[in-house]
């Protein structure tokens, strides 16, 4: 059994991902801000956890996720507050989570990413800019730390029920991809420790989720 920690635990992905994980027997413990929000949580199988990335510190949130095998960050401004709150959540909340993840001593830590062609090509606005823009800096902060980590780059989110079929590839063409899937890839990384200090593009396609994720598993390639 994995304990698995996620950071914005009320998110979409990470909601079924909770769901997930608690039907693979797993445990997931769920940071959430709201309390209207736990009870859907538990609801889910999930352990939910109270706090704030806007209010903690390393030290305080390194209490929350301690004991737990894997952090996986899902949290995100969502394009609210502008950019200012995509800098607290995306930008600085991933830099207080690894140095938090540190703390607890959890070497195991997933980012939920941004596909880089997201939108490319399409007039966006300067707050797109700037999540994009921060995104790719989490990812380098994250890339350049000891940790055991694996960055997720999912294509554009669809509310969709999932397939269980994926496209994943170290750069692939851009598309969509049912959050479900989403949450189900990142089941498979959890459940692949030879998953390990890669980057992962992900969108809709043809292949089962657990062979499309297998295929980065340094473990069983080499076996």
């Amino acid at each position: 059994m994995n304990s698995v920690f996620i950071v914005g635990g009320s998110g979409k992905v990470a909601r079924s991902l909770a769901q997930q994980l608690a039907q693979r027997g797993h445990q997931a413990r769920s940071l959430y801000r709201h309390a209207e929000q736990a009870e859907g949580l538990k609801a889910l199988g999930a352990i939910p956890v109270a706090g704030n990335l806007l209010d903690l510190d390393k030290e305080a949130l390194a209490k929350l996720m301690a004991g737990s095998d894997t952090v996986v960050f899902a949290a995100g401004a969502g394009g609210k507050g502008g950019a200012q709150m995509t800098d607290a959540i995306d930008g600085h909340g991933l830099e207080l989570s690894v140095a938090a993840a540190r703390l607890a001593d959890i070497r195991r830590f997933i980012l939920i990413s941004a596909f880089p062609e997201a939108s490319r090509g399409e007039t966006v606005s300067e707050t797109f800019e700037n999540y994009m823009a921060v995104k790719k800096r989490a990812d380098v902060h994250l890339a350049a730390s000891e940790l055991d980590w694996v960055i997720l780059r999912p294509g554009t989110l669809l509310d969709s029920p999932g397939t269980g079929k994926v496209r994943a590839g170290l750069a692939i063409p851009y598309g969509d991809v049912p959050r479900e899937d989403v949450a189900a890839a990142l089941l498979q990384i959890i459940e692949q420790p030879g998953v390990n200090r890669v980057i992962i593009e992900l969108t809709q396609g043809t292949t089962p989720v657990e062979e499309a994720i297998q295929q980065f598993d340094q473990d069983w390639r080499q076996a």
